[in-house]
């Protein structure tokens, strides 16, 4: 099985690492079939990454890469974002390759932009048939990273009106992937003007975003 390239830099020592070694790695945005537009919030992973090497001290690169569900590149980055509105469909080679990816030490942040629940939930029952995603509790570490976040995910937009929920997949022991759902984190990290979110808010999404990179790689 491949393993997850640079994913030294982030086991064994991820602070001393990032401080006198300053790796420069990627993020990736998932693709996938079935229709849904996995290309949403097209400002939003490199703002985030700009917030990231700012106050995490990160040497990330400014632009995230774009990744086939099942291309053999996924093993290329330690992290991998899915977002969308609508369908997704996974064939079987799509999910083995997915699932081989987490549990070699990729970590996925899906991020639900209204519409995409039903559809992520179907489709990573094929990458992981034997997990079910559970809510994670506000004293969770990846809501206490360098930002505290003693209510859980912050609500950028509304959607149904319901209180935002942060869920994951733990596959022996361990998170594999994160969902947040009602919140629009992704939203929170386009730019300003997109959307006119108030600066608080946006540094809200952001930090919570944050959070979710520093924890993927240090747990």
């Amino acid at each position: 099985m491949k393993k997850i390239k640079n994913v030294a830099f982030f086991f064994c020592g991820f602070v001393l690492f990032a401080a006198f070694v300053t790796p420069s790695f990627k993020l990736a945005k998932l693709k996938y079939n079935g229709g849904g537009d996995w290309y949403a919030n097209k400002t939003s992973l490199p703002n985030l990454i700009d917030f990231c090497n700012k106050n995490l001290n990160l040497n990330i690169a400014s632009e995230e890469d774009i990744v086939e569900v099942g291309s053999s590149d996924i093993f290329n980055y330690p992290f991998i974002h899915l977002t969308g509105h609508g369908n997704i469909i996974f064939s079987d080679v799509e999910a083995e390759n997915l699932r081989n990816y987490l549990i070699a030490g990729g970590f996925l942040h899906a991020d639900d932009n209204f519409g995409l629940n039903l559809f992520f939930r179907r489709e990573m029952k094929k990458v992981f048939p034997e997990l079910d995603f559970v809510e994670l509790p506000f004293n969770h570490p990846i809501y206490h990273q360098k930002y505290n976040f003693d209510k859980g995910l912050p609500k950028i937009h509304e959607h149904d009106g319901k209180s935002p929920q942060g869920f994951g997949l733990i596959y022996k022991g361990k998170l594999v992937c994160f969902y947040s759902y009602e919140c629009d984190l992704g939203n929170g990290w386009e730019d300003q003007e997109i959307y006119n979110d108030p600066e608080l808010t946006r540094q809200q999404a952001l930090k919570m975003g944050a959070n979710i990179l520093q924890f993927a790689f240090m747990q």
